[in-house]
């Protein structure tokens, strides 16, 4: 069978997700797929390109799935410009000097930064703010300045302002317009936006027309250069970055006769289609009823209609889009929906400012007062769900629709609309085009999480901002089938962990059988048991193994040991920030050999010691500790390792002190029992030599302080941990730790990782850090003191434990002899023990003999 040989030109992201749409429908069997890119590296994330100045490095913004294109037999051209289409003879020149045939294109070309036309544009030290090279280069100007200029103070221009600084340098925006975001906002939007940003450090330069950048008067580094102003005024600076909007990448369309607008970008049809039927264009570079649509959203729905018309389904089509949009700028929450300036004939608005918090509301709303037309959030944007539903979906407004935006007073509520009255067709997610029919379709195929319905659905995992409305909808829909979404942890208690973690600390409970007895029934079991034994050790820090507390643990905390599979234990002592001296190594090897134990140096930076019976487990313990070791507690739901580089002590690329930090950071939370193991690390550059994004709690160096991620984990599900913070002083590093741990520890789910808990969290990481830096909830100073508590009273479990007689009791195989386990088997390999395989023990032990008596 000859396959259809599709050509697509550009692999930005809405090239990919046409890529990515075709592979979803089983393309691959059909068409012989190519694809051109000229940047050096496949598709990215462009909406998130600011956090790659926060640490996110080109594989973390990449949209490619492991081997997708080899995965698929899809033909990647990296570095490749298309420069003309030759529709005859059907083939498309590279600047390469290839010619690559099609039956069918696309054109996914998108858009390029506009350069206004100023002399002094191309000096050094001028960048762009578009692709990953444009960033790099920006970062290497950037080490050397002290000032940074961005042209434009649309959306792209405020990212770009984000982006100078976290490289923390003086920065200013300069806009030609009287206000930020014309697009998006009105006047009292933008008097508010430009005030807060302003309040952040930023200097906001408006109705500013630039006529030429020359020499600055600036000595050293600052001042490289003066922008001067048409009202005679001028602003120096060291870097300049040009975000004053985009043109489509139409420049194939002309030589080939595909039709082109007046202002740019390539005309297509209801089907994407140009003038061409076997030619297509999709994203920034199509020009759909004489409108470029510029947000990532609308260039999703544009892959998805030519995916299906490629593949047959020709009902499939492109209507335009809703271009509202919800972001958070410089950490402001800014969203603009529909007629966001009451353009609309005869429109009423009704608007709310509390110029003291720094919030602005608008709602536009047709001259009857019933249906939403449009509106502006800026500095809170909790309604825009709401709202936006409302506008799409045609619902009418309550009676008094000012209630949607004012703020709600004692005793009063803001008006609901039902989610019932949201047709299965309404658009939940635009980003990926996810309706409210496709959630509850993967609600009934058992999702019953959002961390489930998020990955089956890929709802609210782009901006993010459809989140609350999908958690809603969830509940919601499990509700209507019937679903008790209960969150007992188990028979006995009608509680979560969490409701079961205040009633311990509320009411001061200090014993599982208290604890039962007021809140729970029957005796417990192995789920609640060692649940309240976590609860209790995360509150007051009591040994575990007292007689109250013992009969609660699992096997391995009952021996302080990690039971392996032939019935021996581990012997993991800590090894704070995987630093250890001549005389530590002696030692563990010394009590290895004597003891004749199995050692491996882990990913965590310790060594591990395998093969000890029970018995032997307190003499170990007993040299271990007269060595200056600690418990290691891996035995337990707590903190594990601290894994570090070498940091600036070493590293020529080092800025900080990493292990330094490490060994701190170890020792300030060895022990801390909490719902899962918590894995945490310290980088000292970007480099990130110690795999700071991969665990529940990270730190990376900057020149100016550290970066803190959160709720990243190896493991089955790998997931990249979220930046939470950036450029922090030491004092407000640890503060910021302190309060995430205690917060994890006190509202997880039992055996819970931080990755499911923030993805389960509802409002994400926004919510958390509104929780963790501005303290919305006022529990900052309880959390850092209950942490206190735990830090003053940490003692080594080992230690208490071999000094204590009744604990040492229970250190034996057989509580009725002293006899060691003779089933235990090890064989040699590679100068170590291992446990003997099942073969292995049968041709050691052999078959025991069957004795009969004579006479019978």
């Amino acid at each position: 069978m000859n396959k259809t040989k599709l050509l697509v030109v550009g692999n930005g992201m809405v090239g990919h997700k046409l890529l990515e749409a075709l592979v979803a429908e089983g393309a691959a069997a059909q068409f012989s797929i190519t694809v051109l890119c000229e940047e050096p590296r496949a598709a990215y994330d462009r909406v998130h390109l600011s956090e790659f100045f926060a640490g996110k490095s080109a594989a973390d913004l990449s949209l490619v799935q492991g081997n997708f294109f080899d995965d698929h037999g899809i033909q990647l051209h990296l570095r490749d410009k298309a420069v003309a289409i030759d529709r005859a003879a059907k083939l498309v020149r590279t600047a390469a000097g290839a010619e690559i045939p099609y039956d069918k294109l696309v054109l996914a070309t998108g858009s390029y930064p506009f350069v206004p036309p100023v002399p002094g544009k191309d000096r050094d030290g001028c960048f762009v703010y578009r692709t990953i090279e444009d960033l790099e280069a920006m970062t290497a100007w950037g080490a050397k300045s002290k000032i940074g200029v961005v042209i434009g103070g649309g959306l792209l221009g405020l990212e770009c302002a984000k982006a100078l600084k976290d490289m923390n340098l003086q920065t200013h925006v300069v806009e030609f317009a009287p206000r930020l975001m014309t697009v998006q906002v009105d006047d009292g939007g933008g008097r508010v936006l430009r005030k807060k940003i302003e309040q952040l450090g930023v200097t906001v330069h408006t109705q500013k027309n630039t006529l030429e950048i020359v020499d600055g008067a600036g000595l050293g580094v600052a001042g490289r250069y003066a922008m001067k102003f048409a009202d005679g005024s001028q602003l120096e600076t060291d870097m300049i970055v040009f975000s004053a909007g985009i043109r489509p990448r139409d420049e194939l369309a002309p030589h080939a006769g595909l039709n082109r607008g007046e202002r740019g970008g390539i005309v297509v049809d209801d089907y994407c289609r140009t003038n061409d039927p076997d030619i297509y264009a999709i994203g920034e570079c199509a020009l759909y009823q004489g409108r470029i649509y510029g947000l990532v959203a609308p260039g999703y729905q544009m892959a998805q209609v030519v995916a299906d018309q490629l593949c047959g389904k020709t009902e499939s089509r492109f209507s335009g889009a809703d271009m509202s949009t919800k972001l958070k700028l410089l950490g402001v929450d800014v969203a603009s929906i529909g007629d966001a300036h009451a353009a609309t004939k005869g429109a009423l608005s009704y608007s709310f400012v509390d110029e003291r918090k720094q919030v602005y509301k608008k709602l536009v709303v047709d001259e009857n007062g019933k249906q939403l037309l449009g509106a502006v959030l800026v500095g809170e944007a909790e309604e825009y769900g709401t709202l936006l539903q409302m506008l799409l979906n045609g619902m009418a407004l309550p009676d008094a629709p000012e209630m949607l935006i004012l703020p709600l007073s004692e005793g009063t509520s803001r008006p609901q609309f039902g989610l019932d009255a949201l047709p299965a067709g309404a658009q939940i997610c635009s980003c990926n085009n996810v309706s409210k029919g496709a959630l509850c379709k993967a609600i009934d195929e058992g999702c019953t999480t959002l961390g489930a319905l998020k990955k089956s659905t890929k709802a609210a995992t782009s901006c993010g901002g459809c989140g609350p409305l999908v958690t809603q909808i969830l509940k919601h829909e499990l509700k209507a089938r019937g679903v008790a979404v209960s969150n007992a942890i188990c028979e006995h208690f009608p509680y979560s962990r969490q409701e079961l973690f205040h009633l311990v600390k509320l009411g001061q409970i200090k014993t599982f059988d208290e604890l039962i007895t007021r809140h729970g029934k029957g005796r417990g079991c192995d789920i609640c048991k060692p649940t309240a034994a976590s609860i209790l050790a995360s509150i007051y820090n009591e040994h575990v193994l007292k007689p109250k507390h013992a009969k609660l643990q699992d096997t391995n905390d009952y021996y302080l040991a990690n039971l392996q599979k032939n019935g021996t234990y581990s012997i993991i002592p800590r090894v704070t920030g995987g630093e250890i001296t001549p005389d530590g190594l002696v030692a563990i090897g010394s009590i290895a050999k004597k003891y004749g134990l199995y050692t491996k140096i882990t990913g965590g930076q310790r060594i591990d010691m395998f093969g000890a019976q029970v018995h032997e487990l307190p003499l170990i313990w007993r040299e271990l500790v007269d060595a200056g070791f600690e418990s290691g507690h891996a035995y337990g739901k707590s903190l594990r390792t601290v894994k570090s580089c070498v940091g600036s002590t070493w590293c020529r690329y080092g800025v900080q002190d990493s292990v330094s930090m490490a060994i701190e950071i170890e020792n300030r939370y060895r022990g801390v029992r909490s719902p899962h193991k918590m894995k945490l690390a310290v980088s000292g550059c970007t480099r990130e030599c110690a795999e700071a994004q991969s665990k529940d709690f990270g730190v990376i160096a900057t020149e100016h302080g550290w970066n803190l991620y959160v709720a990243g984990n190896g493991g089955m599900k790998p997931r990249h941990a979220d930046l939470f913070a950036t450029d922090l002083d030491h004092d407000t590093l640890i503060k910021y730790i302190d309060r995430l741990m205690m917060f994890y520890i006190r509202t997880a789910d039992r055996l819970q990782r931080t990755s499911v808990w923030l993805e389960n969290l509802e409002g994400g990481i926004d919510y958390l850090r509104k929780v963790i830096v501005e303290d919305s909830l006022g529990i900052g100073a309880e959390l850092e003191a209950d942490m206190r508590h735990l830090v003053d009273t940490f003692e080594c479990e080992w230690k208490k434990a071999i000094n204590d007689p009744e604990v040492l009791k229970r250190f034996r195989t057989f509580v009725n002899s002293n006899e060691v386990d003779p089933n235990i088997l090890f064989v040699e390999e590679r100068g170590q023990i291992r446990p003997a395989s099942e073969e292995e023990r049968r041709m050691r032990i052999g078959n025991i003999p069957v004795v009969t008596e004579s006479g019978h």
